[in-house]
């Protein structure tokens, strides 16, 4: 699969053994991060936290990425398939509550390689973190090994989504991604402890200036999903950070709290279920030090 890259929306093709491919990734696995990470949603970090493996690269390369330093600097140490799985393997012993695999989807092949190595030793669930920006042939092939899928859906808009990722088609893609995932892992199951070991979680961070495009987001989840088999994710964690260039002046402040609540109010209205945050999680404070811990 990685001779000719098509693993993700761009579809660029590339021979990611000799080149990068737009994702900024070859065609071996790169990680920043992995460790026991408690500010998930309270489903996914209930316990101990979640085994959160960070990867480097990104399909979206977003303007405000707030992990700017791996999505688009591409920080992080290469690992073997096989080191891949050893790390998985370190975090359940850690006490993780699942493996966490945040922005992975141009390492599926590698991903699904490790999975296979070690299945029957694994006994936590296996998160999905992306930004949305998904194939649903890619997540046909995560059929089997995914248990809780954990997707953005950042735009509604194709302007917006063209002007601060480049992908105008962002939402009628990430939608029909989202719709197979649900699909795939059924209605929301969860363990004796309160930890979510099936189904699917849509996040949604508001931007500022933009809670009219958010409010269609909810309308639309509401009108697509039903509560019993997709929680909703709220999120108030917008950060403008200093590398953010000025010709997008609207991003260069924090969510306001008439923005953000005019959101959660319009879920609320329409009886959506999940999670909301504290305009407190905006700050660079919540952002991983991306050291190569446990890589």
């Amino acid at each position: 699969m990685m001779n000719r890259c098509m693993l993700c929306p761009r579809k660029c093709g590339v021979d990611r053994n000799k080149k990068k491919g737009v994702c900024g990734a070859g065609s071996k696995v790169i990680a920043a991060r992995a460790s026991l990470h408690k500010w998930e949603e309270p489903c996914i970090s209930y316990k101990n936290g979640a085994g959160t493996v960070f990867f480097s690269g990104c399909n979206l390369h977003c303007c405000f990425c707030q992990n700017d330093k791996i999505s688009n600097e591409l920080y992080g140490k290469e690992l073997t398939d096989r080191e891949l799985a050893d790390v998985f393997l370190r975090l359940q012993e850690m006490g993780a509550d699942n493996i966490d695999l945040v922005t992975p989807t141009h390492f599926v092949p590698n991903i699904i390689n490790a999975l296979d190595m070690i299945k029957p030793q694994l006994s936590i669930p296996i998160v999905y973190n992306c930004g949305g920006y998904e194939l649903k042939d890619t997540i046909s092939m995560l059929d089997g090994y995914i248990d809780v899928y954990l997707p953005d859906l950042k735009y509604y808009s194709p302007e917006i989504s063209a002007k601060y990722s480049k992908a105008r088609d962002y939402f009628e893609v990430a939608s029909e991604a989202v719709l197979a995932m649900i699909k795939q892992v059924g209605k929301l199951s969860y363990n004796n402890e309160g930890g979510l070991i099936k189904g699917t979680i849509i996040r949604h961070m508001v931007l500022p200036s933009h809670r009219h495009d958010s409010i269609r987001l909810i309308e639309w989840i509401s009108e697509n999903t039903s509560p019993d088999e997709a929680l909703v994710s709220i999120m108030n964690q917008y950060t403008p950070f200093d590398f953010i260039p000025d010709e997008f002046s609207e991003l260069k402040r924090k969510v306001t709290k008439m923005e953000y609540h005019s959101v959660t109010d319009r879920a609320a209205e329409l009886g959506i279920k999940g999670f909301t945050q504290e305009k407190s999680s905006a700050s660079e404070e919540y952002v991983p030090d991306f050291d190569l811990s446990g890589i």
